[in-house]
């Protein structure tokens, strides 16, 4: 049985090895701390570069590890710079993706935004060179790069997720929080994420926290709206063919619940999941785990739902005999966008030629 970290961080789980747990992951926080606390003091000071690649970076980041929703807001933005007829390339660390391969993100990305190139690279500077020169990008989409300072951006946004907003109000390892929530004075704007999945008093007490460490800083509202499902390769499907159905959920991701509470939000009714660890590969010895458990599922159930980002890795429609779809998610702005397109306007007043 997976360990379910989540419960301890949270708080869910109250026995006496949990509490000790805590503790230890508490303590274990302290010099977690005090390393992002001197490194971005070196930012700040000017002892550590930033350096500019010549052309407006956007960078997409949160504060929490873990899955906050920042590829359909990646995906929002790069349709929105090609619209405007600019060359856009996205960089990223490229986390889990092995030697030489695309991690899921990467293949997702390609899958949705063929025309826009991906430059994977612990090295994000040295990505973005690539980007700028070989390329020939116009503008650079920075994945997950509020922590790396060492690229300038000319705009800085924050996904927060409001499902798990602030990562139970912990460093890691104790919490979910890469840095302290002080550190969104660095934010030029705030997007809450899934914001249709908690009630409006947790949107408010999101907002008022954010509103604590940046008082200035634009703050909007988005949905992750269920457009399509996908099967493999490439065959959409409806939406639609969820509601009233007995499923299962399968998904490698940073936040399952979330992901489980979009799928309940197109009818469906779960009765048995799967959560593999975030950005797992499916290899041969996990497939094997995968297709024993879909053979032994309910015989109510006819679909396995997961996310692109599993479609991708898993390259089958079927599993144990179900249907395999993967939920395809637009992010959907719940306020006027307005804002956004004036900040993106900005960052790129002056780089046209």
């Amino acid at each position: 049985m997976k360990f379910d970290f989540r419960s301890v961080m949270s708080g869910r789980r109250r026995d006496p090895v949990a509490w000790l747990m805590r503790g230890g992951l508490r303590i274990a926080s302290w010099p977690y701390r005090l390393g992002v606390r001197r490194r971005n003091k070196q930012f700040d000071s000017g002892k550590r570069e930033v350096i500019r690649c010549g052309v407006p970076v956007i960078s997409i980041g949160n504060l929490t590890t873990g899955g906050t929703g920042k590829t359909p807001i990646v995906c929002f933005l790069a349709k929105h710079l090609r619209a405007k007829d600019l060359r856009v390339a996205i960089v990223s660390r490229g986390y889990g993706r092995g030697d030489g391969d695309e991690n899921d993100e990467a293949m997702e990305l390609h899958s949705r935004l063929p025309d826009v190139p991906h430059v994977q690279n612990p090295d994000r500077v040295e990505a973005a060179r690539i980007a700028v020169e070989e390329l020939e990008a116009e503008v650079i989409l920075m994945d997950d790069g509020f922590q790396h300072r060492r690229l300038h951006r000319d705009l800085n946004i924050v996904v927060i997720d409001a499902t798990c907003p602030f990562g139970y109000g912990f460093l890691l390892p104790r919490g979910l929080l890469r840095e302290p929530t002080g550190s969104l004075t660095r934010a030029d704007m705030a997007i809450i994420s899934r914001s249709d999945c908690v009630e409006q008093p947790a949107i408010e007490s999101i907002t008022s926290k954010v509103r604590t460490a940046n008082a200035s800083v634009p703050i909007l509202k988005s949905n992750h709206s269920p457009s399509a499902l996908l099967e493999h390769p490439d065959r959409p499907r409806l939406v639609s063919e969820l509601a009233g159905q007995h499923v299962a959920t399968l998904c490698a991701i940073g936040n399952p619940d979330a992901f489980m509470q979009t799928v309940q939000h197109c009818d469906a009714t779960i009765v048995d999941s799967m959560s593999l660890p975030d950005h797992d590969s499916y290899s041969p010895e996990t497939m094997a785990k995968v297709q024993t458990w879909a053979r032994e599922l309910d015989p109510s159930v006819q679909f396995i739902v997961c996310t692109h980002k599993d479609l991708v890795k898993i390259c089958s429609d079927r599993l144990g005999g179900k249907t395999l779809v993967a939920v395809m998610i637009e992010l959907e702005m719940v306020d006027p966008g307005d804002v956004l397109n004036e900040l993106t306007q900005q960052t790129m007043a002056g780089f046209r030629h």
